[in-house]
């Protein structure tokens, strides 16, 4: 029989229907991934870049979750994971030339934020 494998000891928090283009976050993703939590946020709290802020709650909240439920050092954290998937588009119109409509797409994200102790899981 397979065992089960062991549970990873990590924190991890989800945002949903944040109101804003997936593309605007994952560039802010891709300056934190991988980086020491001190690091990340920094990188966050002084970068010019629209995503950083939302995806600035969803890190404190990660980091929230990996203390507070499995008792990891705030100061050994590293942002393992962060990746950000398209959520649902609320197409809306307005008036062009001529009696003509264009469209506008809302789009929406859903960010998600790993974080664990360096070294590994535990």
């Amino acid at each position: 029989m397979a065992q089960a494998p062991e549970q990873t000891r990590e924190g991890k928090a989800v945002a949903r229907f944040i109101p804003m283009s997936p593309h605007k976050v994952r560039r802010s993703a891709d300056l934190v991934r991988n980086k020491p939590l001190q690091e990340a946020r920094r990188l966050l709290a002084f970068s010019p870049l629209r995503g950083s802020k939302a995806l600035s709650k969803v890190l404190e909240s990660a980091v929230a979750n990996a203390v507070n439920n499995f008792d990891l050092p705030e100061e050994r954290l590293v942002v393992h994971r962060v990746f950000v998937d398209e959520g649902p588009t609320y197409k809306r119109w307005r008036a062009k030339a001529y009696g003509r409509a264009g469209r506008i797409r809302k789009r929406r994200s859903h960010i998600t934020v790993v974080v664990r102790a360096a070294g590994g899981g535990s």
